[in-house]
């Protein structure tokens, strides 16, 4: 998937929220510790360094949610965080984002901590995030 195809998805899996653009994808992927699994209908994206590993984020077509395809994607992620030597995986997500949250906690996710006001809106209340980890095999 090439990072405008990220960049579009990303934004329509996100409304409400500031899309990543192209160029933050381009920036991401450039980088040797970052790794992106993919479909046509989604995409996780992390980075591992040493032995954590850090999903930044992952996007569902709104026409494919719903359907496992989330609960795919994270497994995807976390065979390749393993696979780069991660012991460990860390993500945030947005405080008011009960969907996500379950999808976590049923992979075995725990919450660790918040973030206050960590995600913006535009013309909305920031939210909190919800930061959860969670032990590789």
């Amino acid at each position: 998937m090439t990072p405008a195809a990220l960049a579009a998805l990303h934004d329509a899996a996100f409304p409400d929220a500031r899309g990543w653009t192209t160029e933050e994808f381009s920036d991401l992927l450039a980088s040797p510790h970052v790794f992106l699994v993919d479909c046509d209908d989604g995409f996780a994206i992390g980075r591992a360094v040493a032995d954590e590993a850090e999903l930044l984020t992952i996007a569902v077509a709104p026409t494919a949610r719903r359907q496992g395809l989330g609960r795919i994607l994270l497994a995807r992620f976390e065979a390749a965080a393993e696979a780069r030597g991660a012991r460990r995986v860390f993500l945030e997500v947005a405080a008011d984002n009960s969907p996500a949250q379950a999808l976590y906690e049923s992979a075995g996710y725990v919450r660790i901590g918040t973030r206050p006001a960590y995600y913006t809106r535009p013309g909305a209340n920031p939210v909190a995030a919800v930061v959860m980890g969670k032990p590789l095999p």
